[in-house]
């Protein structure tokens, strides 16, 4: 039986809305992970910097853009054991920096995609999917990488009818 795995990394804090800063208890990507938890039955799995970013945004994107230039790959808090169970994730994100935050490479650099669907979303305020999906790929060879859903991130909590219809369309359900 086909099985599911939502994998997302989110940031609450002090987040930036339509040009204007404001503190959040739980981060946009986060909202739309919990919105996919009631539209398909899946596991999820949410990818967390051992060291997270500063809670204040304009320091938070600079080390994100610092980490982004050295390429680094954060350590994050936990790992699955395996993905070996599941045919289909759903990876979803913000976009830092025109990307996937770094830590959201550490996570996909652990395992083996080939012959998994990858379905990815992003989270941002404009600059939709970025480079990410063409990342995914390039990271992920052997992955099916399906056209991504770029969500704008104050309007996260809105978002149930598009991931409906993305989800819809790439038969997940």
């Amino acid at each position: 039986m086909a099985k599911t795995l939502i994998a997302f990394f989110s940031r609450a804090d002090e987040n930036y809305f339509s040009g204007a800063m404001r503190y959040v208890k739980v981060g946009n990507t986060e909202i739309v992970a919990n919105i996919m938890q009631e539209l398909i039955p899946a596991d999820t799995f949410k990818i967390e910097m051992k060291n997270p970013y500063s809670p204040v945004y304009m320091t938070c994107i600079e080390e994100a853009k610092k980490d982004l230039r050295e390429k680094a790959r954060p350590e994050l808090v936990s790992m699955p054991e395996s993905i070996d169970e599941y045919d289909t994730i759903v990876l979803a994100y913000p976009n830092y920096w025109g990307t996937m935050p770094m830590a959201v490479y550490t996570f996909l650099e652990n395992f083996d995609f080939s012959g998994k669907t990858i379905l990815p979303l992003c989270t941002n305020e404009g600059s939709g999917m970025g480079s990410s999906e063409r990342e995914i790929k390039k990271v992920c060879p052997g992955a099916e990488v399906r056209k991504g859903l770029p969500i704008t991130g104050s309007s996260a909590a809105n978002a149930k009818s598009s991931v409906e219809r993305w989800f819809k369309a790439n038969q997940v359900m």
